[in-house]
Order: structure tokens, then C-alpha cells, then sequence
């Protein structure tokens, strides 16, 4: 079941949310925790990805 973040969630940019996958997954193999994280994070990134598709039009 996909995860949508609530609509207080302040979007940040999809850049600042990758930097923060790239940051994960830089430390190597994801943890039960980790993975979790990044799930979170993929949630917010596409939030963020459709945020800039909705402004742009």
C-alpha cells in the first residue's frame, strides 16, 4: 500500500530530498531502520517531483 505524505508537509525540492537518498545510501548496505528511511524519503521525492510538475503547468 503506498505511503502519501499528509498535506502539512512542507515539500522540500526534489534536489534537497535526493541529496539526502544519496547521503543514505552512501554509507553503504540499508539497515532494517534504513531502509525504512529510504522508503520515506522516495515518498517525499515524488511528492516534491509532482510539486515542481504542478507548478511548472
Amino acid at each position: 500500500m503506498p505511503i502519501t505524505p499528509s498535506p502539512s508537509t512542507l515539500v522540500r525540492s526534489p534536489a534537497a530530498v535526493n541529496a539526502d537518498i544519496r547521503a543514505l545510501w552512501a554509507a553503504g548496505p540499508l539497515s532494517p531502520e534504513g531502509e525504512a528511511e529510504y522508503q520515506r524519503l522516495l515518498v517525499e521525492w515524488e511528492a516534491a517531483v509532482r510539486a515542481d510538475v504542478v507548478e511548472a503547468a
